[in-house]
């Protein structure tokens, strides 16, 4: 496993160009090296704002959209098309506007789907589709991730494991469902830190001063029970991607010179 690394920038709108840049040149490599990529979605503000840069700089053209495979690190478990859906967010932001087939869009099922208002059967289906799509050299029962994009929140949780939750416990399946979050909605579902750990590359993105005590502890040494965004770990790589505000009190930081 990676030894994280930082960056940061001088505000959120700066981080959301670069990591889409970023970004961008990551998923073309992948694709000249194996002709094909795989990426992690994550929503809110942050992740969000990432995939709107992405569709707003012609750069993305360099990206064939035909050969990526799209996952969800996590889902509110609400009605397709809610605004609140992280799947939602990411199709208006960026997936409506790029020509990725549809079998490549792997959306976690609503409950108004065909498995009805379960999320414990969302989250076994999502696991088998996510082993269907394993290769041999993935060695293990998800593929392996070229990105995974997460966020972080203000107590330290990534996708939709909470802190002391039984889903920061779990070390065997890799997609479970989760009730009574402290966040609405109370039931999402979510990939486990195992199936997050299987990404090659693993990139933490968080802005504003209300997360810096998180970060600075994922950062110093905490574990991921109290804090699971610390257990968010790539294969290859693990990149903390903050503005100013999110890393005030991480020390030694380093800031590119145009941040």
């Amino acid at each position: 496993m990676s030894t994280p690394q930082t960056v940061v920038y001088a505000n959120p709108e700066l981080l959301a160009a670069a990591t889409a840049a970023r970004l961008i040149t990551r998923l073309v490599d992948a694709q000249a090296a194996r002709g094909r990529a795989s990426l992690v979605l994550t929503g809110g503000r942050t992740g969000t704002a990432v995939l709107e840069q992405v569709r707003a700089t012609p750069a993305r053209d360099a990206v064939d959209w035909t050969a990526i495979d799209l996952y969800w690190g996590d889902e509110r478990f609400l009605p397709a098309g809610d605004p609140e859906r992280n799947e939602t967010q990411a199709r208006q932001a960026l997936l409506d506007h790029v020509p990725v087939p549809p079998e490549r869009v792997h959306a976690m099922a609503p409950p108004n789907g065909e498995f009805g208002d379960d999320p414990d059967a969302v989250a076994a289906a999502y696991a088998d589709e996510l082993a269907r799509a394993t290769r041999p050299e993935d060695h293990g029962p998800v593929p392996v991730f070229d990105v995974c994009l997460l966020g972080v929140g203000e107590e330290g949780h990534t996708a939709s494991v909470f802190p002391s939750s039984p889903a920061v416990y779990e070390t065997d399946r890799t997609v479970v469902a989760v009730r009574n979050c402290p966040k609405p909605p109370p039931t999402r579902i979510s990939l486990t830190l195992p199936a997050i750990r299987h990404s090659a590359e693993v990139w933490l993105m968080t802005t504003g001063g209300s997360k810096a005590a998180a970060v600075s502890m994922a950062l110093g040494g905490a574990g991921e029970i109290q804090l699971p965004a610390a257990g968010a770990i790539g294969q290859r790589r693990t990149l903390w991607l903050l503005d100013k505000q999110a890393a005030a009190k991480v020390p030694g930081v380093f800031s590119p010179p145009l941040a």
